[in-house]
């Protein structure tokens, strides 16, 4: 299954800079009708399919005030993220990267699912392939982001019955602020918003938006690890179905 953007609402958090911006350009241009661009300060924006929504991703009361303002929703974009260096000594800083980019997503989410379930839409989590192999001068991100891939693998196979998509977008360097002092090969914000949404209308479930990634994408696909959330996610259904009977 494909979500084209042209004539789509979509909902972008963290849409003030790097991907987040790059995003919302993206989905323009490929002709969305309405863009919610979710910021934690006031936005401006010249194109008037743009709405801008006040949303602090661990903000309860925004998010609800941003639910009041969406009328209809093809698509949500988790992008808002946490990123900063640490050493695992002090538990503060696990504690905030956990609460925006794992809490936070799940609470968009599920904030935004009715929306998304009547519309049978799709969502998008901006991850870091540092889920899969942690990056250890940013130990806390990394831990944050791979709690963050498992509850995309959980919802991908929870929502599946209601005709909601799932997305995991395995990043790699991007030219961002977040990544300003990884010394490695970076593509721009904008080629990892094209990437996403070429990956969202292709219907891959894993999105690898960069060019060293296609051999770990490639890998990923048919591996092992993959056949088995498959396998698990077979199960869903099964056991409704007992607990219902």
């Amino acid at each position: 299954m494909t979500l084209t953007l042209a004539g789509k609402a979509v909902l972008i958090t963290g849409a003030n800079r790097g991907i987040g911006q790059a995003l919302v350009e993206e989905a323009l241009r490929r002709g969305a009708q309405r863009v919610y661009a979710g910021t934690r300060q006031p936005l401006v924006h010249p194109d008037a399919r743009v709405t801008p929504l006040l949303l602090d991703v661990t903000n309860a009361e925004q998010i609800q005030a941003a639910v009041a303002r969406v009328d209809a929703l093809d698509l949500l974009v988790n992008n808002a993220g946490l990123a900063f260096s640490d050493d695992l000594s002090e538990r503060a800083a696990l504690e905030q990267h956990v609460a925006v980019n794992v809490f936070g997503t799940y609470g968009v989410t599920r904030a935004f699912l009715p929306a998304l379930t009547r519309s049978h839409g799709a969502i998008v989590n901006v991850l870091s392939i540092a889920a899969m192999a942690a990056l250890p001068i940013i130990p806390a991100y990394s831990i944050s982001k791979a709690a963050a891939l498992s509850l995309t693998q959980s919802l991908r196979a929870l929502l599946a019955e209601r005709g909601v998509r799932v997305h995991a977008v395995l990043a790699g360097p991007t030219e961002t602020e977040m990544s300003r002092d990884l010394d490695a090969p970076k593509v721009s914000p904008a080629y990892v918003a094209a990437a996403i949404f070429d990956g969202v209308d292709q219907g891959d479930e894993d999105i690898f938006p960069h060019p060293l990634l296609e051999a770990a994408a490639e890998s990923w696909r048919r591996g092992a690890i993959k056949a088995l959330e498959r396998q698990y996610a077979a199960l869903v259904q099964p056991a409704r179905t007992e607990a219902g009977a």
